[in-house]
C-alpha cells in the first residue's frame, strides 16, 4: 500500500487503494477528506501561500522541479479559478489552513466524482504488508500488546 502525505501538514490524503491518475501534464494527481469552503479571493489568497510554500520546498528538496512546477501550477491555477463554482473543497484530518487542499469535481456525467491534488506538494510512504509467514508473528505480538495493555487498565 502507498499513503500520500500533504508534505507541509503531514496529514493521510489518500492511499493507492483509489484509482491514480497524473492529469495536467503530471503536474497533479486526480483520486476518484473533510470539506472547507473558500470565496474565490480567499482561495486566491491561499493558493499564493501554498504554491510559495511548495516552491520553497522544492528549492530545499528537488531544485530540477521547481521551473516544471511554477510553470504548471499557474496554468492549472488559472483552470481552476475559471471554473472554480464547478469545485469543493477538502483538507486534511487536521484541518491545518497551511496544509493542501484536493478539489473535488464531477466527471461530464454529473455523477461520477474525482479529486485533484498538486503531485509536488505530496510525499509518498510505502507499506508493506506482513508476509503470509510474519502474519502469526504480527497477531502474536499484537494480542500481547492488547493483553498488556487490559492487564495494566
Amino acid at each position: 500500500m502507498i499513503i500520500y502525505r500533504d508534505c507541509i501538514s503531514q496529514d493521510e490524503m489518500f492511499s493507492d487503494i483509489y484509482k491514480i491518475r497524473e492529469v495536467a501534464n503530471g503536474l497533479c494527481l486526480e483520486v476518484e477528506g473533510k470539506e472547507t469552503s473558500f470565496t474565490k479571493e480567499s482561495y486566491k489568497k491561499y493558493i499564493k501561500d501554498y504554491m510559495k510554500a511548495i516552491k520553497a520546498r522544492l528549492e530545499e528538496h528537488k531544485p530540477e522541479r521547481v521551473k516544471p512546477f511554477m510553470t504548471g501550477a499557474a496554468e492549472q491555477i488559472k483552470h481552476i479559478l475559471a471554473n472554480f463554482k464547478n469545485y469543493q473543497f477538502f483538507v486534511g484530518e487536521n484541518m491545518n489552513p497551511d496544509g493542501m487542499v484536493a478539489l473535488l469535481d464531477f466527471r461530464e456525467d454529473g455523477v461520477t466524482p474525482y479529486m485533484i491534488f498538486f503531485k509536488d506538494g505530496l510525499e509518498i510512504e510505502k507499506c508493506r504488508l506482513p508476509s503470509l509467514e510474519e502474519t502469526p508473528k504480527v497477531i502474536s505480538s499484537t494480542m500481547e500488546h492488547v493483553l498488556l495493555k487490559l492487564n495494566a487498565g
